[in-house]
């Protein structure tokens, strides 16, 4: 679904990816991981087609995406972004309507379907009694589910998250992501999530990216890239990884400096 060949960034003169080599199917959930800086958003932000690329290529199902008019993109890629700017005088109801956009006809009609779409992404995210806040209103945790919820609504095949537990309190991140994990297996969306947790990454994603400096050090399963050794290195602090107690992941524990 998703294939991206030889990317690199760059803001200005300074390189901020550098040749990126990923592939993502249908019904697979990929976790980029990374210390601050390392280019996740970056590199979220070029698939969903609001970065240009300085080199390489970004496909969808075999479309360019750099060829996509953004109405085009929008009803292939929807974005759940980490610092998003909404209107405070919305309510959480007329923000999620907006996911519905790229399928509103020239008179701007709203159909039912559109109306049981967006009821229905609300309830997915546990945000139906926010419908009618304002989302002045709203703490940073119900906000970040009702941006879920838009990004839901927008009905498209693959679902882009740049830090979405941020602000979510552990009820509210496990069950997002739980809720992101069940999409992308029983209705096939490729997703791709930018996370700060490694030890959400390796519950949560079929894959893990790990990037520093705009490069990928390690890409495979959990088990593969979340090593002791790795993490320490990348990180610069030193860890302990042991097999979780009751599922078939690492869990990473953090060492004392020596």
């Amino acid at each position: 679904m998703l294939k991206i060949q030889n990317l690199s960034v760059s803001y200005g003169a300074r390189a901020v990816l550098k040749n990126i080599n990923l592939e993502v199917k249908k019904g697979e959930t990929l976790a980029l991981l990374g210390p601050n800086g390392s280019g996740k958003s970056t590199l979220l932000r070029t698939i969903s087609g609001l970065l240009p690329a300085a080199q390489g290529t970004v496909h969808l199902a075999g479309h360019l995406i750099s060829g996509l008019s953004p109405a085009e993109r929008a009803r292939w890629i929807s974005v759940v972004p980490q610092n998003a700017s909404l209107p405070p005088a919305f309510s959480a109801w007329e923000t999620v309507l907006l996911g519905r956009t790229p399928y509103i006809n020239f008179l701007g009609q709203i159909s039912a379907s559109d109306l049981e779409i967006a009821r229905a992404a609300l309830e997915k995210v546990d945000a139906l009694a926010l419908a009618e806040r304002l989302i002045g209103e709203l703490s940073g945790g119900e906000r970040q589910r009702v941006l879920l919820a838009r990004a839901l609504a927008q009905s498209t095949p693959v679902l882009l998250l740049d830090e979405p537990t941020t602000h979510l309190d552990l009820q509210h991140q496990m069950g997002l992501l739980e809720l992101v994990h069940k999409l992308s297996s029983e209705c096939s969306l490729t997703v791709v999530i930018a996370l700060h947790d490694l030890n959400l990454a390796a519950r949560y994603a079929d894959r893990i990216a790990l990037l520093v400096d705009g490069q990928i050090k390690a890409l495979g399963t959990a088990k593969q890239v979340l090593r002791a050794d790795v993490i320490a290195e990348v990180y610069r602090w030193p860890v302990q990884v042991i097999d979780h107690p009751f599922l078939d992941t690492p869990l990473i524990l953090p060492d004392k400096w020596n």
